[in-house]
């Protein structure tokens, strides 16, 4: 697998993931998104199944993502919920879903939050969209791309408007087409007179 980085105008990023099928490009994604919003795109997050079956009973199930957002250094690391075997006797346990986040600050890692709607609330105000919008616009899982484009124009623009927030550019364009409207009238006024 290869992750590139390179520089672009406007000191924008670009990142390609590349590899052969089976490389594990879609768990690397996977982690990202259950890290960010504690759940994966598609119908994988359906199965709730996240841990891998061949793990040892005691080892913890987590994904821990640093990223920075703006000029904030973010670490978060989750844990699904999922059963364990038991420290004594037979049977299971139940393990609680968890999250840990955390912001580096003058060299130390200083806690943010652990309970998973605070951290939750926080993660939308850093990434600036839902998980639903992050999915689709930076995670779009594969074969639903090929949905998207074979959408109508409007289900395809009702998208984009919701992704982006568009709605701010159609109030204007309302605006214009109002102040065109009401100009047209005076000037048809004007020549009357």
């Amino acid at each position: 697998m290869l992750a590139l980085s390179d520089r672009l105008p406007g000191e924008l990023r670009l990142f390609l993931l590349h590899g052969a099928t089976g490389a594990g490009k879609s768990t690397l994604l996977d982690g990202i998104g259950f890290a960010l919003f504690g759940r994966v795109p598609g119908v994988r997050n359906a199965a709730k199944r996240l841990r891998c079956d061949q793990a040892s009973p005691n080892v913890r199930t987590s994904v821990t993502l640093e990223a920075t957002f703006g000029t904030r250094r973010i670490r978060i690391t989750r844990s699904p919920a999922y059963t364990r075997p038991k420290a004594r006797g037979a049977g299971v346990t139940p393990e609680q879903a968890r999250v840990l986040l955390e912001e580096l600050r003058d060299g130390t890692w200083d806690v943010l939050s652990s309970r998973p709607r605070e951290a939750d609330d926080e993660v939308l105000d850093l990434v600036g969209m839902s998980a639903e919008q992050f999915f689709q616009v930076v995670l779009l899982p594969q074969g639903e791309f090929a949905v998207f484009l074979r959408s109508s124009s409007v289900d395809r623009a009702d998208l984009l408007k919701k992704l982006f927030a568009t709605e701010r550019f159609a109030d204007v364009e309302t605006w214009l087409a109002a102040r065109r409207r009401s100009t047209a009238e005076r000037v048809v006024a004007a020549r009357a007179l």
